[in-house]
């Protein structure tokens, strides 16, 4: 792969980075501040999660570098490129998981560019690797989207007749 060819992947590649780094804070902060009767569930599933972005920082830095090129690393560079912004520690537990929700889809918005420049290039690698981070944030998202429903709600259906 040409280097030339390869700097939108970066690009992409890098602010997906920062974007990690400032939802892995946020997931941290949201952990250490959560407070009320949903305290045992979500204390466990935010620490879930920032143990799944950490991991993922890591790949997402060591694909960079696989690729010929330093990824960002100071805080003040991902606070510069990143979607995904700080946010206050004291919040109630629906409003974390509704930020965190919003986070998913900035995320996931990222992914499909960094998908985007990728298959422009012929990266097959990076589709590879992002390819799985869709998966696995799209059912995290599902996971949290559930737990904000009340136990009536219900799903869509198709009418058997559409079938």
């Amino acid at each position: 792969m040409k280097s030339e060819d390869m700097l939108p992947v970066v690009k992409e590649l890098n602010i997906l980075l920062a974007e990690y780094h400032m939802y892995y804070q946020k997931l941290r902060n949201f952990h250490w501040n959560i407070l009320g009767k949903n305290f045992f569930d979500l204390h466990i599933k935010f620490e879930e999660l920032y143990e799944d972005a950490r991991v993922k920082i890591d790949d997402i830095a060591e694909r960079i570098l696989t690729l010929r090129y330093h990824p960002l690393s100071r805080y003040s560079e991902y606070l510069e490129v990143s979607e995904i912004k700080e946010e206050k520690s004291s919040l109630p537990d629906h409003e974390m998981v509704d930020i965190l929700l919003q986070d998913h889809k900035l995320l996931l918005k990222r992914m499909k560019s960094v998908i985007d420049q990728s298959d422009k290039a012929g990266d097959e690698g990076t589709i590879d690797l992002i390819g799985a981070y869709i998966r696995e944030l799209e059912k995290a998202s599902w996971m949290l989207n559930v737990w904000t429903k009340k136990t009536d709600d219900q799903l869509k259906t198709i009418p058997l007749s559409e079938y």
